[in-house]
């Protein structure tokens, strides 16, 4: 019964250490280090198609670097985190999955209800996060919702601060 136990187990570690980590940092990162670009562009410009192809350009770029980053890292042997290839395609599509769901909104013509959905889209995602580190990496739901709000939040506000500054300007 135990050896069943710690086949089960270490079969779920291997699933996390293999898809969910390297799925979860990208969603992270996708999600956090573009909401600086396309806010900031939304505020500058006040088109939301302009935020369109800056959110776009910055989740592929985000995916392509983060996807290289994790396939370079390690090649796995050492670590048992599996494939570099494999790591690397699912860093990379999460990348820039993370960062395209708030940037879909801008494709809305009206600047305020394109900046309302994409605020909403943001939550979502942030709390998406908060969940997956706490199901999967067992960190207490609380803390984890804090720390992704707070870390998301700040990015954010330093979007609209430098988009509003630069519209000053």
């Amino acid at each position: 019964m135990n050896e069943i136990k710690n086949i089960d187990h270490n079969a779920e570690r291997q699933y996390v250490i293999q898809k969910v980590q390297p799925a979860l940092l990208g969603l992270m990162d996708g999600s956090v280090s573009t909401l600086a670009p396309i806010f900031a562009a939304a505020e500058l410009t006040g088109q939301p198609i302009k935020a369109f192809y800056v959110g776009l350009a910055a989740s592929l770029g985000a995916g392509i670097s983060m996807g290289l980053a994790e396939a370079l890292s390690d090649d796995g042997t050492v670590t048992g985190r599996g494939t570099p290839v494999s790591r690397g395609a699912i860093t990379a599509f999460a990348t820039a999955l993370g960062g395209m769901l708030h940037t879909l909104p801008f494709l809305i013509q009206n600047i305020n209800t394109a900046l309302h959905v994409a605020y909403v889209v943001v939550v979502f995602e942030l709390l998406m996060i908060a969940f997956i580190r706490y199901k999967f990496m067992k960190t207490p739901l609380v803390s984890t919702i804090l720390q992704v709000i707070v870390g998301g939040g700040i990015v954010l506000i330093i979007g609209i601060l430098l988009g509003k500054i630069g519209v000053g300007t």
